[in-house]
């Protein structure tokens, strides 16, 4: 099953039922070498990640163990902000998709 990072909305409960119909199971974990940041679309401020190859830059959220189904849900809610979905490895050492705003993508480097 893939695995999802959340930093951000995904992480609510309300979030989680009205995308996916269920309340995920997370676990903590972080996101090495990026940094939060803020993103405007549509008069509203957005969380983002964005890449800073920095070894003391971390950012903590959720892994959630999903569906494709789910997978693609997720796909659809955050698209209507202009996020996209790119592969990263967390601080667990698991590689897990996360959304970045599709402005950032650009400066988010792929994380093997």
């Amino acid at each position: 099953m893939p695995l999802l990072f959340s930093y951000g909305t995904l992480q609510l409960a309300e979030v989680q039922l009205a995308t996916f119909g269920r309340l995920l199971q997370g676990k903590p974990d972080a996101l090495p070498e990026f940094e939060l940041s803020r993103v405007v679309c549509a008069d509203a401020q957005y969380a983002n990640v964005m890449f800073n190859g920095r070894s003391d830059s971390i950012v903590a959220g959720t892994v959630f163990e999903v569906t494709e189904t789910e997978l693609n849900a997720a796909d659809d809610y955050e698209r209507d902000a202009d996020y996209e979905r790119v592969m990263v490895r967390l601080a667990s050492g698991q590689l897990a998709w996360v959304y970045v705003h599709g402005a950032a993508k650009s400066q988010s480097a792929p994380r093997s």
